[in-house]
């Protein structure tokens, strides 16, 4: 009989729960080490826009547009997780970049339709300023992110999971590997350990020399109280972009990573929701309840680190910006990774190795 792989899991947010899950799904015995609530840092904190939308080269769009077709395979799986395909409606860049954007992804098959002013009003009727072209994507979606990591944590600690409230202080090498973690509450051993834990990442890594590059922007949501329904899906106007949550609030940042919160970040959010309240008609009781700071874990090129640590044995890495679209795919790919050496091609590009290049 073979012994299951015994793997530490550091993080839980939406990438290290997906990874936790899918691996104890897959037969390992895993152990989830959180320091602080599930979420983390960015996951409850994020827009949570499912999409392979603009300005990304086809290599991770492929990824993204996988990533997509893999959260409708976890929500059959995990029927509990608040997932909606609600469809995004963007006018939030010039004519000539849709023009571009809408004749790269149609030819690359993403489900674009350029809409008319009347066609946006029929999408989103409480919209008071309309746009005379904006395009349309009925297949973007949402997942509210915090109710899914606690729905994936609790589903895999339901499959025997183990998930510990701890700070790891230091990854623990032997022999040239990684063979478990220090922690506030005493060593754990493993056979291979993940780092997934965001902006926290780097510090970890760094105790066994690995370099992550990576930086943590700032990005500033204003939440409303709950509300009467006022948006259908995603609305990504001009610097406003903003969708309404399963419990009825109206989230936005001046994108959807976020507003810069400037050097006041209580005025820059009362300014954003007064813009919120004049984008939307019937928002005259709409009431601001509060903002949130994330910083998101973006690698200084852009795109994920994800796979293992080259020279490292026993250690992967799994961060990036983006976390809520890649969740599912990438916790698919790294257990089979992880498990039975399978690399999948659509994280190729996404090696840590590449900025040693």
């Amino acid at each position: 009989m073979t012994v299951a792989k015994q793997v530490i899991v550091i993080g839980a947010g939406i990438i290290g729960a997906s990874i936790a899950w899918h691996l104890t799904k897959a037969g390992a015995q895993v152990t989830v080490i959180a320091d602080g609530v599930a979420g983390g840092v960015a996951t409850p904190n994020s827009f949570a826009w499912i999409n392979a939308s603009w300005g990304n080269p086809e290599p991770y769009f492929r990824l993204r547009t996988r990533a997509m077709a893999e959260w409708t395979r976890l929500a059959r799986d995990l029927p509990e997780i608040p997932l909606s395909w609600c469809g995004g409606l963007c006018w939030d860049l010039s004519a000539a970049a849709m023009e571009t954007y809408a004749a790269q992804h149609s030819a690359w098959g993403y489900g674009i339709k350029r809409v008319d002013r009347i066609g946006v009003a029929r999408i989103e009727p409480n919209l008071a300023e309309l746009p005379d072209v904006a395009l349309h994507v009925a297949e973007e979606g949402v997942a509210e992110p915090v109710a899914a990591t606690k729905a994936l944590l609790a589903d895999a600690e339901r499959r025997g999971a183990r998930i510990i409230s701890s700070t790891v202080t230091a990854l623990v090498q032997t022999g040239g590997r990684i063979t478990g973690v220090d922690t506030s509450h005493g060593l754990i051993a493993a056979d291979d350990v993940v780092i997934a834990a965001g902006v926290g990442s780097p510090a970890i890594a760094a105790t066994a020399g690995v370099n992550l590059p990576i930086e943590t922007p700032p990005g500033l949501i204003v939440h409303s109280r709950p509300y009467t329904k006022l948006l259908n899906g995603l609305v990504l106007a001009e610097r406003l972009h903003m969708r309404q949550t399963a419990e009825g609030r109206i989230i936005a940042g001046s994108d959807f990573g976020g507003a810069d919160p400037g050097m006041d970040a209580e005025a820059t959010a009362r300014e954003l929701f007064a813009a919120l309240k004049a984008m939307l008609r019937g928002s005259d009781g709409l009431e601001l309840d509060f903002h949130t700071v994330g910083y998101r874990p973006t690698p200084i090129d852009g795109f994920p680190i994800i796979g293992r640590a080259e020279g490292m044995d026993g250690l992967y890495v799994a961060v990036m910006h983006s976390g809520i679209t890649l969740a599912p795919a990438v916790g698919l790919f790294a257990t089979r990774e992880i498990l039975d050496g399978e690399g999948d091609p659509l994280l190729a590009p996404y090696r840590l190795s590449r900025f040693a290049q």
